[in-house]
């Protein structure tokens, strides 16, 4: 856009000059009688007219040029649903076929490739720590892929996941503070939070925020991992996560399936709200441009025509 900018300019400024060395030829013919005579109705100002709507016309495919854009507000779905996976090293146990961590991974999956288009889903991780893998969208195949990629790590703080989760949802929605969304959780683990902050204070967290939690227990607590070499029992805490779904108002499930984990989005409902979006607005440039070279070519047919 800038080199045009530049080249109208440099148009603008060889008009000007060729307009000063017309005057300045015209001052030498000495005869000035003799040349209102042959000429007496010379045009004035409109003789200008098409040389500057022309030079509007390049202007406007300047800036055309730079692809302008404007604000414009649109809608936007807000139900949102987070899905917390649960990656401590006592979700390899192999209990559950083929083992933990596998079958929450292909009930997370299965999930997420079953909800309505319209839902934002987004994908926390939780070991000691927990954090956002995907932030909330409508690219289910993007948190899809994201959840097949999750890798074990030490720790697991069942209370971080929810919190992270919480704050995700906050975070993706402007109104939130004000009109918080329809959302969800969906936490997958073996239950038994050894960091971070107590599962009852995320609990109470989820109520006041009106997110109600679904947890599904994976592991029967008969089996062993090896952590740093030495063998570990891999035990599960079920109560508390059916508690966490209990207190928040979410469900509960042990053998989960589709058909069941449709209750976490039933009555969740639809919410729309608005987000500003930048859209291209080049064809209005263009139209400008051609109805303003339109007008420099009548200008210069009308008052333009050189005196016979």
């Amino acid at each position: 856009m800038a080199a045009a900018l530049v080249v109208v300019a440099a148009l603008a400024a060889a008009y000007v000059w060729a307009q000063l060395r017309r005057r300045a030829q015209a001052a030498r013919f000495t005869n000035l009688a003799l040349l209102d005579r042959v000429a007496p109705a010379r045009p004035g100002w409109q003789r200008h007219v098409g040389a500057a709507l022309f030079l509007a016309t390049m202007l406007v495919l300047a800036v055309a040029m730079g692809r302008p854009a404007m604000p414009v507000e649109v809608p936007r779905e807000r139900a949102t649903i987070m899905v917390a996976i649960d990656v401590s090293p006592s979700m390899v146990a192999n209990d559950v076929d083929p083992d933990r961590i596998s079958a929450a991974k292909e009930s997370a999956v299965g999930f997420v490739e079953s909800l309505p288009d319209r839902f934002n889903v987004g994908l926390v991780s939780f070991s000691a720590t927990a954090g956002v893998v995907a932030s909330p969208t409508q690219d289910h195949q993007a948190v899809a892929d994201s959840i097949e990629n999750l890798q074990i790590s030490p720790g697991t703080a069942i209370g971080e996941g929810v919190f992270a989760s919480l704050q995700s949802i906050e975070s993706f929605d402007s109104e939130s503070g004000e009109e918080p969304p329809p959302s969800a959780i969906v936490l997958l683990s073996d239950g038994e939070n050894t960091s971070g902050r107590p599962v009852a204070s995320a609990s109470r967290a989820a109520a006041e925020a009106e997110v109600p939690v679904s947890t599904i227990a994976f592991g029967s607590g008969t089996a062993l991992v090896e952590i740093n070499g030495e063998p570990v029992e891999a035990n599960i805490d079920k109560e508390a996560l059916e508690r966490l779904a209990d207190d928040t108002g979410g469900y509960f499930y042990e053998a989960e399936s589709e058909t069941e984990l449709s209750k976490v989005y039933e009555d969740i409902g639809s919410s729309l709200g608005s987000e500003i979006e930048y859209q291209e607005n080049v064809v209005w440039w263009v139209r400008a441009a051609v109805l303003l070279g339109a007008l420099a070519a009548a200008a210069s047919l009308l008052w333009g025509q050189r005196v016979p």
